[in-house]
């Protein structure tokens, strides 16, 4: 049989694992430096690029897109080459892959520093960006199935089933959850509101952790664990299971996101049933990674890609099994909106995700430079000290966890809340946010001697160069099936056909779930009290989006006790139908916010936004001064966004919004008026108009500052719905 000799493209490989490196850096400090604000609230008092809110969806993009991703595509390029014995379909595609990456992760730490945001977790990036980024993961699924077609190994392995389905599933996730009406180069609306957007959201959130931080790693763990053990998979016939349950299963789980809430009961109760069953194949996968190193267990001990492999895969497992456990709905009560969540979601990245990563950089880059790792005993430090990060990180966050929820939840004999403020339960878990601190130290410099020992491995070996190799050319064999061949052997000859049932087996769960959601309109009753939002509040609402207010505050009162009695009466979903985006939350640092509007005076939200802790000894909000500069709120797109609200069925009428800019000045006006039974703030504010004016500059009246706009947006919050003295 005549062989063909050919290169493998291993510097596109290089340019991933490099990029993977910087950017886990830069995610992982990101990181730390939010989890130290936990302990120092005003770590970066006054700088509005580096707050909390704006700082923590730049932390999960660099992690899950810049780290992991590029980690992904370094995986992908490098097995999917060998797997089919044939170089990338083309090498301009995939340097378009990897540079259209990276710009697409600069812009993100430009954009979200600055407040761009949809605010919709995983997926904060504004509209310009979505689209480059749905076109460069075009450009990488035409180079995949490109090379798949000119394949000169018959059969497609197993690793390429998830490389596939994670290309078509977080196409069809991206472009769905990202449909918006733009404002402006930098400023959309989700197409969707209120419950029908928190449903859309989690369908898209829940499968990107499936889709872009599970599927594509078990296929590079079908590859790597394999290669680096020199034992087979466990099981060919488990992997065929594990994949497609584990695809057609996945899809269907994202209501669990959303339990007790506004959601529909029948939709909620879909989502846990579906969540239970994910566990047969999730750990299917996960035993079917670690028998794999049976007979190897011997090598395990001495060699430190194994060591993190086995850690990676035991962390997929502990994942997994609490993610259907957290959808029961007496486990979900206690854990979700609290530090259990955080606990969790870290399990899956710094254990799975990220020791996998680890091992996979430690194993590629002395085979792609003809050289040994330059230390084995930094490569073992590295993945004790990390370990032990894992665990000081979590651990302490599962223990906060409970304690919140069991405070929130004590009531003492006359009924009344034992922790009535909010802040006690606050207060309670400061030593674990130490402790998490301590971890993530840890862990960052367990990259940080990575970083030093794959420099001094690539400094020592060869220049990474493609790689020459040659296999015979695939003969043409009859599209129908060989005599005696099994379904999947003939399916895995057929990668269309393979993509095209993957497709079917993702749509369905999303399909009955999602459009009924949408068009059936009884699912999403109406309140007659409900209203728009002012022309103000709507400014201010953009402005509680753009500062990440939605990071540490809840929206979604649930049907409990201990809720109702705190904040108000339980969500309803109509009370969201005009809310584009939906702002429930996922995790309360502070209170919940649906029913705080009328509890305090504009005074109190004034002083609270500027210095926290003098409206609330302990807190640990960070202050927002820049919302109180001397500049004026910028409406130049008012009207522009009533239009759009318009345009998504929000009745805004025509002569309301010609009349927007007048209304909102009118509203503000009155705000100011109100701020002024302060003496303190009239006293203050004087004094800085006269100091303005000493200097010959212009003086910005209060009612024409950010402030007011949020004060207006906070205020009107849980108003539509009478409450008796709206606790």
């Amino acid at each position: 049989m005549e062989m063909q000799q050919f290169y493998y493209d291993n510097k596109i490989v290089k340019k991933f694992i490099y990029a993977t490196i910087v950017f886990g850096v830069v995610g992982m400090l990101v990181g730390l430096t939010l989890a130290f604000m936990f302990l120092f609230p005003n770590l970066t008092d006054g700088i509005s690029w580096l707050s909390f809110g704006r700082l923590r969806p730049l932390h999960t993009n660099a992690v899950v897109f810049a780290f992991i991703g590029n980690a992904m595509f370094a995986g992908i390029y490098y097995s999917l080459q060998r797997l089919l014995k044939a170089r990338m379909y083309n090498d301009f595609l995939s340097n378009l892959n990897f540079w259209g990456w990276q710009l697409i992760i600069v812009a993100a730490v430009i954009s979200l520093p600055m407040g761009y945001t949809s605010s919709k977790e995983y997926a904060e990036l504004e509209w310009p960006i979505d689209i480059a980024l749905t076109l460069i993961w075009v450009v990488f699924g035409i180079n995949m199935i490109g090379t798949m077609i000119k394949r000169r190994e018959r059969h497609l392995y197993v690793a390429i089933w998830f490389y596939l389905a994670t290309f078509i599933t977080v196409a069809v996730l991206h472009i769905f959850n990202s449909l918006a009406l733009p404002v402006s180069l930098m400023k959309s609306y989700s197409v969707y509101a209120g419950v029908q957007d928190a449903l859309v959201q989690w369908w898209y959130g829940h499968n990107a952790v499936a889709f872009f931080l599970t599927t594509p790693f078990l296929g590079l763990m079908y590859y790597f664990v394999p290669k680096a053990a020199n034992r087979p998979v466990y099981s060919y016939r488990l992997s065929i299971i594990h994949f497609w349950s584990l695809i057609f299963l996945y899809i269907w789980a994202g209501p669990h996101h959303l339990l007790y809430s506004a959601l529909p009961n029948w939709a909620q109760n879909l989502g846990v049933a579906f969540s239970i069953m994910l566990l047969a194949p999730s750990w299917g996968g996960m035993i079917n990674g670690l028998l794999t190193l049976r007979g190897a267990w011997d090598k395990v001990r001495v060699d430190p890609v194994l060591k993190f492999f086995v850690v990676a895969m035991t962390g997929y497992g502990m994942a997994t099994f609490e993610g259907p456990m957290l959808s029961l709905k007496n486990i979900n009560a206690i854990a979700h909106y609290t530090d259990w969540i955080v606990a969790h979601v870290h399990v899956g990245a710094l254990a799975w995700n990220g020791f996998l990563a680890f091992g996979m950089i430690y194993w590629l880059i002395p085979r792609m430079t003809k050289s040994t790792l330059y230390s084995i005993k930094l490569a073992n430090f590295h993945f004790w000290i990390g370990t032990l990060g894992i665990i000081l990180y979590t651990v302490p966050m599962y223990l906060a966890g409970f304690l919140q929820a069991s405070m929130w939840k004590q009531f003492n004999p006359d009924g009344t809340l034992t922790y009535g403020n909010f802040l006690e339960t606050v207060t309670q878990i400061m030593p674990m946010y130490w402790m998490r601190a301590i971890g993530g130290t840890m862990y960052l410099i367990g990259m940080l001697v990575l970083v030093y020992n794959i420099i001094q491995t690539v400094r020592k070996g060869n220049t990474i160069e493609d790689e020459l190799a040659q296999a015979p050319a695939l003969q043409v064999i009859s599209t129908g099936r060989i005599k005696g061949e099994k379904f999947h052997p003939w399916l895995e000859r057929k990668p269309i056909q393979m993509a095209i049932l993957a497709t079917i087996a993702i749509l369905i769960g999303g399909i009955i779930q999602i459009v009924p959601t949408i068009m059936v309109k009884s699912n999403i009753p109406t309140i007659a009290s409900v209203k728009p939002y002012s022309p103000l509040e709507l400014e201010g609402r953009d402005l509680y989006i753009r500062e990440g207010c939605v990071g540490c505050h809840s929206q979604s009162v649930r049907p409990f006790r201990s809720e109702v009695e705190r904040y108000g009466p339980q969500a309803k979903a109509g009370e969201f139908v005009y809310d584009h985006p939906f702002l429930w939350g996922s995790k309360r640092t502070g209170p919940d916010l649906l029913r705080v509007g009328g509890k305090y005076n504009d005074n109190w939200h004034f002083n609270h936004m500027w210095n926290p802790q003098s409206t609330s000894t302990g807190s640990i909000m960070p202050g927002y001064k820049w919302l109180f500069d001397n500049e004026a709120l910028d409406i130049s797109s008012l009207q522009k966004k009533m239009e759009v609200m318009a345009t998504l069925g929000v009745p805004y009428s025509e002569a309301q919004i010609a009349k927007g800019a007048k209304d909102l000045r009118a509203q503000a006006i009155q705000i100011e008026e109100s701020l002024k039974n302060d003496p303190d703030f009239v006293s203050s504010y004087n004094e800085s108009k006269k100091k303005a004016e000493a200097k010959g500059e212009k003086f910005v009246p209060m009612n024409e500052r950010e402030i007011v706009a949020l004060i207006a947006y906070i205020q009107r919050l849980g108003t539509d719905i009478k409450v008796k003295e709206n606790k």
